[in-house]
């Protein structure tokens, strides 16, 4: 897999996941003393990706307009992530078309 790829891959796994964890938050926001989850990337080696982990955010309380602009987010990095995919994918077809 080319490297262009391998980064948009691991976008695409810390979208998912910032998805996962905004739902998480929203379904158990009524449940007394919880604390909602963050998601914390971090950018990897030169032409690695990005790493994401899960964690506790600083204070209790889930507000929901946070929510839903970190689900409106994920789901645009999501999307940026598959083009990106594809026109890697696109671009090597085109480049082993040439040599054949």
């Amino acid at each position: 897999m080319s490297s262009l790829a391998a980064i948009a891959q691991t976008g695409l796994q810390a979208a998912q996941l910032r998805l996962e964890v905004s739902a998480h938050n929203v379904a158990n926001m009524n449940t007394p003393g919880f604390t909602p989850q963050r998601v914390r990337e971090q950018a990897l080696a030169p032409r690695a990706g990005v790493s994401a982990q899960v964690v506790r955010a600083d204070h209790p309380g889930v507000a929901l307009e946070h929510e839903a602009l970190e689900q409106i987010a994920a789901g645009l990095a999501y999307k940026a992530n598959v083009f990106v995919l594809r026109m890697a994918q696109a671009t090597t077809g085109t480049l082993l078309d040439s040599l054949a």
